[in-house]
């Protein structure tokens, strides 16, 4: 009797999995029909079908990927690998092989299709066991969602235990309790949407107060109307407080490439009183020793930056030793000279360059630890490459202040800086110092350009973009003194971010320039004035 009861399941169960396959192959053949109505129909389909395999067809089909062969009718996942597409069975997802573009088909999909296939993708995932899918695709329905979904929400949200993926479904289900007929619930449903932030809500919101053509509120409810009018001041509120911290972060994120750009500079203009209008493109080399070592080393893009920075050191301090001994050393004592030498050594820089690498532009790829961004909340996003920068530039200052206070060349360093006639007198050879002073500082702006390549293209014209406003920040902060340097390296960047919403770019920059050359007029030797009898003269 046991025996056959247990066959009896067992045929059931092979009847009814024979069935779902056939129901899967049939809603796929009509998947390839020409009209867009009918996918649509079928999408719906087999969104009701209980297979996991769903929403791996859906966001193929979503990705452009989804197939079929002319010859056979089967649909397939297409994977482009060079001129040949590799072939997987849509259903059982066994591989096919490879073939060429024209021995398969794409399903096509417009627009309308494209929205409803993230919306199925997101209701399906709602169930999903990894809560960081679920909130995914919470808030992917935040975006898209219609009334037919509104059960699955409210089943998800009795489930949800994450706390994250609750808020968003809570949300969701204020926004589909904006259309109840009961004014209590809808009064709670709009008092919750005002503590959100996105841009959605706001738009939400604003159906609730909008106008036809005749000048009438649309929501005749007075009540209804004043409330959504305080959501949405509340919530632009807090999106314009949280834009002003985005502002002073992208400040500090342009102060701390400030920084990089013009701390070998305020060594090599503090120690040598040098204009070095070559210092652009010293970070330029080491912008193009980053391109340089991915394209050598393609396996190793996640460890190419830690390569590229102690690379990008030597070689644009081997480039900085090199001008000082063959040109600069001969120009002391004449600025204006020394300022033609090395503008000219920039130019030089520049050619070779476009000789060796083309005039285009070269992309640096970004390793996969410092893509993407933190997201804080709908109204605040904080890159992570911008924030690796800023920690790597105050290492950087940390690095360069021991440097000089603990190290005993640090102290021939400042012993120059302080009195050269002194200094060589005490029998420090000042040439030497000269030397390695100019290829340090060449060196750090190097590891400038490593950082830069993370923010923009690779060109001969990298420096130039830089150039101005280092010699700036040395001038404002105070030329030698590394402190100043940071100061104002970030009050620069900083200012200028929360100027340009107003002003624009361009004029920022300009007002900035017009503040220093008046402030400079007020202290001459900027914020922090070194102190020396060389200095004081």
């Amino acid at each position: 009797m046991c025996r056959t009861i247990f066959s009896l399941l067992v045929g059931l169960l092979i009847f009814s999995a024979a069935a779902h396959a056939d129901e899967l192959d049939t809603l796929l053949q009509e998947l390839r029909s020409k009209s867009f109505s009918t996918k649509a129909n079928v999408i719906d389909k087999l969104a009701e079908i209980n297979d996991p395999q769903i929403i791996n067809i859906l966001q193929h089909m979503l990705e452009g990927k989804l197939y079929y062969t002319k010859k056979d009718k089967v649909t397939v996942f297409a994977i482009k690998e060079k001129s040949l597409y590799r072939l997987f069975n849509a259903r059982t997802q066994e591989p096919m092989g490879q073939v060429k573009k024209r021995e398969i088909k794409k399903i096509s999909v417009n627009n309308s299709l494209r929205r409803q296939l993230r919306a199925t993708i997101a209701n399906l995932s709602l169930f999903n066991k990894d809560p960081k899918k679920r909130l995914l695709a919470a808030e992917e329905l935040l975006k898209n969602f219609d009334s037919e979904q509104e059960d699955n929400i409210r089943k998800a949200l009795e489930k949800e235990t994450h706390s994250d993926v609750r808020d968003v479904l809570q949300s969701i289900k204020a926004t589909l309790d904006l259309n109840n007929n009961e004014k209590s619930i809808r009064l709670a449903a709009i008092e919750h949407l005002g503590e959100s932030l996105s841009q959605e809500t706001i738009n939400q919101l604003n159906g609730l107060i909008a106008k036809d053509s005749n000048g009438k509120f649309l929501e005749q409810d007075q009540e209804i109307r004043q409330a959504a009018e305080k959501a949405i001041t509340r919530i632009e509120s807090k999106r314009v407080w949280y834009a002003q911290v985005e502002n002073l972060f992208f400040g500090i994120s342009l102060g701390s490439v400030l920084l990089l750009a013009a701390i070998g500079l305020a060594i090599t203009f503090g120690v040598m009183g040098v204009i070095n209008m070559a210092h652009g493109e010293m970070m330029m080399l080491g912008a193009y020793t980053t391109y340089v070592i991915q394209q050598a080393f393609p396996g190793l893009l996640e460890a190419s930056l830690i390569i590229a920075i102690p690379a990008a050191f030597i070689i644009a301090g081997l480039f900085g030793v090199a001008i000082e001994r063959t040109v600069i050393r001969h120009l002391y004592g004449r600025p204006l000279e020394t300022l033609l030498a090395t503008f000219g050594i920039s130019l030089i820089l520049q050619q070779l360059v476009r000789s060796v690498f083309s005039p285009l532009n070269r992309a640096v790829s970004t390793p996969e630890w410092m893509s993407g961004s933190w997201q804080i909340n709908d109204a605040l996003s904080i890159t992570y490459s911008r924030v690796y920068i800023v920690v790597f530039s105050l290492l950087v200052l940390v690095g360069l202040m021991l440097f000089m206070k603990r190290t005993f060349f640090g102290l021939q360093m400042r012993a120059v800086t302080q009195n050269r006639p002194m200094a060589s007198s005490m029998g420090i050879n000042t040439g030497w110092v000269d030397a390695m002073t100019f290829g340090l500082g060449s060196g750090i702006a190097g590891i400038a350009g490593v950082a830069l390549s993370q923010l923009t293209n690779v060109g001969p014209n990298l420096g130039q973009a830089y150039i101005v406003d280092s010699f700036m920040v040395v001038v404002f902060g105070g030329v030698g003194n590394l402190w100043g340097t940071l100061v104002g390296a970030m009050s620069l960047g900083i200012i200028n971010k929360f100027m340009e919403p107003f002003t624009g770019s361009v004029l920022a920059k300009i007002l900035v320039l017009i503040f220093i050359i008046l402030f400079i007029q007020k202290r001459p030797r900027g914020l922090f004035a070194l102190k020396g009898r060389s200095v004081e003269d």
